[in-house]
């Protein structure tokens, strides 16, 4: 009979502190997603400008954006193609009720000089830009040796001053403004370098920098700042690569197979840009892991990424 007692104390107060745990958390999600719809409604009516939006993650958050009734101007090199995405969207959101059709102009973020004159083009139909999403960019698949230097300063003109020119351009209206945000899509690479990747690694190392240097001024004149940090999505990114001798790498890596459906990264940027967060790694557990690494225990990480290298370039 005690022991029959005792169990049901013991059950009774495992009940009890479950009930202390659970519904806290309970509260907690309901008043989350409560407030995260808050934040997606004050969307309405934003003016977005999207890098990259012709195909991959940019079209993702093209319809991402666009879905939660802003105006989104689609950029990247291709007219055609950025025609076919402006399409899909007022086709697949067709009961959206939004103020204004999705925007196009062509930009080649390699032509430096070019770009002071689009956000000009862009300013004189808009009026203003809420957000600008730094999307575009061309990945690397080569060792440092056989990369020439011609590669190398190409992927870092798209991917560092590409986003870097664009995003000076846009910067004094939203300081005349005191409001905006700037978004920069850069990659889990971004926080650790792989072999093989020596060029899109930099780039996105430097991109991680000057989001870092640009969000504490820009926090003077109400301006946030986000950098998105995913591991591999299913894109056509790994296709379009560069090799070391800058031809077109045309294959899709098994990771790359493997990694986040575009539309769920979307998502999660999305949220982190009306959540106003620094930053937000998007990935599975072992590339954080390696970042983790890198940063607490570095000596470890070299000798991973050195096994890695000896695995990967066995056959050369």
């Amino acid at each position: 009979m005690n022991s029959a007692k005792k169990l049901y104390q013991s059950l009774n107060i495992a009940g009890s502190l479950a009930l202390a745990v659970f519904i806290p958390w309970i509260v907690f999600k309901v008043f989350r997603a409560v407030r995260l719809q808050k934040n997606l409604n004050e969307l309405v009516g934003k003016i977005v400008v999207i890098t990259g939006a012709s195909s991959g993650l940019g079209k993702a958050l093209a319809h991402e954006f666009y879905k939660h009734r802003c105006q989104v101007v689609l950029c990247a090199r291709r007219r055609q193609e950025l025609e076919r995405v402006r399409s899909d969207l007022l086709n697949t959101h067709c009961t959206v009720e939004t103020a204004q059709p999705p925007i196009i102009i062509p930009i080649d973020l390699s032509e430096l000089d070019s770009l002071p004159e689009q956000v000009k083009k862009i300013l004189s139909i808009t009026g203003h830009i809420d957000i600008l999403v730094n999307n575009g960019g061309v990945s690397h698949r080569g060792t440092v040796i056989s990369t020439t230097l011609d590669v190398d300063m190409k992927i870092m003109m798209v991917n560092y001053f590409g986003a870097a020119a664009l995003t000076k351009a846009v910067l004094s209206d939203m300081i005349k403004r005191k409001q905006g945000h700037i978004v920069f899509v850069s990659s889990i690479q971004g926080l650790i370098a792989l072999p093989e990747r020596s060029a899109y690694s930099a780039s996105k190392h430097a991109m991680q920098a000057f989001a870092d240097s640009l969000r504490a001024e820009a926090s003077l004149h109400n301006i946030s700042v986000t950098v998105a940090s995913p591991g591999y999505i299913k894109t056509n990114l790994s296709i379009n690569a560069l090799t070391g001798s800058g031809a077109s790498y045309g294959q899709m890596d098994a990771t790359t197979e493997k990694g986040y459906k575009p539309e769920y990264v979307a998502e999660q940027i999305i949220k982190a840009v009306v959540e106003k967060k620094n930053e937000i790694v998007i990935s599975t557990i072992i590339p954080k892991l390696a970042v983790f690494l890198r940063k607490y225990w570095p000596n470890i990480y070299f000798i991973l990424m050195n096994q890695r290298a000896k695995k990967s370039l066995a056959s050369y």
